[in-house]
């Protein structure tokens, strides 16, 4: 009866411990759905005082430690960044997966966008969006910059579920036309993962108050709260990057701060911000919670 006894415990702890793993392994799956998405324009790789030192980047992209970037002003095997795959080398200094979207050919290479990610990747499309010729200060007519939205589906790690993440880099001119008809491309181009949540990261080029805003919060949340203030480009102090998130019911966002409100007290850190390009690195941390 000892023996029985003590092969009943044994049983007994047995189930108690797959239970316990089984709860630990959904815990942990649980935890993966939570991101930290990194929106960053890096100038071409060229820096502020033109050194064009791409470990700059990488230290500051290394520091935030993102899961995700969304890269804006990428160079690719272009003559003025001396034939460097920007975004291949900018994955090997930061130990992340690499992925580019050309937006035109330019000096000998390519230029678009770019997306680091630690995270599994599913499928990816590059974009194309829309541009209009503006008229110049003479009143011609003027072709602008091609522009276009990578967008990447990615996996949480050690889950099945899914989302898509889409970078991109909107019209720079003082003429907004392109800009607002490039926002309602990319709610074309989001209805084609209906049913999926989609998070848009970018130097989108427009103020909070602005048409082209105002337009994409009809599909898409802005993270950073209404209360909050600070610019994302040092030259002007205006806020012109940012990371949306929808459906709204299905994300949580935790946390979302740019490079400069971390570290204030670290000089090196902030001069390195200032040096590694000219506009500021936005990090935020969102949960996929149903």
């Amino acid at each position: 009866m000892v023996g029985l006894d003590r092969i009943k415990h044994l049983s007994y702890v047995l189930v108690y411990l797959l239970l316990v793993c089984m709860a630990t392994d959904g815990f942990a799956q649980e935890q993966t759905r939570s991101v930290k998405v990194l929106t960053y324009n890096v100038l071409g790789g060229r820096n502020t005082d033109g050194n064009r030192d791409l470990n700059r980047i990488a230290q500051v992209i290394s520091t935030l430690n993102p899961d995700i970037v969304a890269l804006q002003e990428v160079d690719r095997h272009t003559g003025r960044l001396n034939g460097i795959d920007l975004p291949a080398e900018l994955g090997r200094l930061t130990g992340m997966d690499h992925v580019f979207g050309r937006a035109m050919k330019y000096d000998g290479g390519e230029y678009g966008e770019a997306i680091l990610t630690k995270f599994p990747i599913v499928n990816i499309k590059n974009h194309t969006l829309p541009t209009v010729p503006v008229d110049t200060t003479g009143g011609s007519q003027e072709e602008v910059e091609p522009r276009a939205a990578l967008a990447v589906e990615l996996k949480f790690p050690g889950s099945e579920s899914t989302f898509i993440f889409i970078g991109t880099h909107l019209d720079h001119l003082r003429d907004g036309r392109n800009r607002n008809i490039q926002a309602k491309g990319l709610l074309q181009i989001a209805a084609e993962y209906e049913g999926l949540p989609v998070i848009l990261a970018g130097d989108l080029n427009s103020t909070p108050e602005s048409e082209a805003i105002k337009t994409l919060k009809t599909y898409w949340t802005d993270a950073w709260p209404k209360n909050k203030i600070g610019g994302t480009s040092p030259r002007s102090n205006r806020r012109i990057d940012y990371i949306l998130f929808s459906p709204k019911p299905r994300w949580k966002v935790h946390r979302i701060y740019r490079g400069v409100d971390i570290k204030k007290e670290d000089p090196t850190w902030q001069t390195l911000l200032t040096l590694a390009s000219d506009h500021l690195p936005v990090l935020g941390e969102l949960e996929l919670v149903k």
